[in-house]
């Protein structure tokens, strides 16, 4: 077993009325790509996924699910390996579009961490940072509208998955984070790991519905 201050250390910033599945969906992703990846017969390491928060308090998600921090901002000393920015419900985004400690996180993260990445309206949180200026990005079908209104940012066309620019990821809406997840595994560990964590999971997906994205014209929140 590789030395714990070799981990990989993933950190995904929390708050109240976060969307559960863009936590809990990447959350385990990244702990399987551990589980693998500390087995690996060359340069193995350990993979450790925290929440973080302004406080150690106990947060609710937006469908009142418990969360508890693991660490706070003020004790993440060093740069994070992946920087995870979830999405919120529309108050719970309004709130931290304009919380500067949530956002300075952000920005000293961003000074070093490997990937600044988003999935669905965290992408609005990377991008009130100032983090997604001249880079490519998209975010939930519904807030795309949002995310056209921070002019220096190249809004993908269409609705994929997620987007890669450089080490920029942001996903699309809240499922889109099993993808996203899938692809920095690869990309950190190797496709190997990544496609033993997709076949651990049993994500082959076969939706049971066929649709077709409406699209939007106009933003959810005040911006």
């Amino acid at each position: 077993m590789p030395e714990e201050n070799n981990a990989f250390h993933i950190g995904i910033p929390i708050y109240n009325g976060v969307d559960l599945m863009d936590v809990a969906a990447p959350y385990e992703i990244f702990n399987w790509m551990g589980n693998y990846w500390s087995q690996a017969p060359v340069a193995p390491r350990t993979v450790k996924v925290e929440l973080i928060a302004a406080t150690c308090d106990t947060l609710k998600t937006r469908d009142g699910m418990t969360l508890t921090p693991d660490t706070t901002f003020d004790a993440v000393e060093s740069y994070l390996d992946i920087l995870w920015v979830p999405g919120g419900g529309p108050d719970a985004l309004t709130a931290q579009m304009n919380d500067p400690l949530y956002l300075g996180f952000l920005q000293r993260q961003a000074d070093g961490a490997g990937y600044v990445t988003s999935v669905c309206e965290g992408a609005l949180l990377l991008a009130s940072a100032g983090l997604l200026n001249g880079y490519e990005a998209t975010t939930h079908w519904a807030f795309i509208p949002c995310l056209k209104s921070f002019c220096e940012i190249k809004v993908a066309d269409g609705y994929p998955r997620f987007v890669v620019d450089r080490n920029r990821v942001t996903g699309g809406g809240i499922s889109s984070g099993i993808d996203e997840a899938l692809e920095l595994v690869a990309r950190v560990s190797s496709y190997e790991i990544a496609k033993q964590v997709q076949l651990v999971t049993q994500y082959f997906p076969r939706p049971p519905f066929t649709g077709d994205i409406p699209g939007s014209d106009t933003c959810p929140i005040n911006m």
